[in-house]
């Protein structure tokens, strides 16, 4: 059974960084897919990084290209995302996912979730 834990989160002031962690344990094969979501009280979740073994480089949403870098340390079965020029909508409680086995949606949502931790960007 995998298992992601997200860690990171927290309150910066608009312009500021965090670098968040989701560290994946419980399964020794490799990933089809690892992506970030966010979800905004009141709003629907987003996806905001991803990225697919069918293509080395990550994607992101227009709302963060440029702000946002998605990295990986395979070696410690670790995803990031670096968030850099923070700004208040992207307050929101940030989740980490991944697919293993069959893919089993487009944008690595149909897999395994992680607890999510929360960003807030404060003007």
């Amino acid at each position: 059974q995998v298992r992601l834990v997200e860690s990171g989160g927290g309150s910066v002031q608009t312009g500021g960084s965090l670098r968040l962690s989701c560290a994946a344990s419980g399964y020794t094969a490799s990933s089809n897919c690892m992506g970030w979501f966010r979800q905004a009280p009141g709003k629907e979740r987003e996806g905001v990084a991803g990225i697919f073994t069918s293509n080395p480089t990550a994607l992101y949403n227009a709302a963060v290209n440029g702000r946002f870098a998605l990295s990986l340390d395979d070696a410690e079965n670790t995803m990031y995302l670096q968030m850099n020029e923070l700004k208040p909508e992207d307050t929101a409680m940030y989740y980490c996912a991944a697919e293993y086995g069959p893919p089993r949606s487009v944008d690595c949502s149909g897999g395994t979730w992680g607890q999510g931790t929360q960003v807030t960007v404060s003007s």
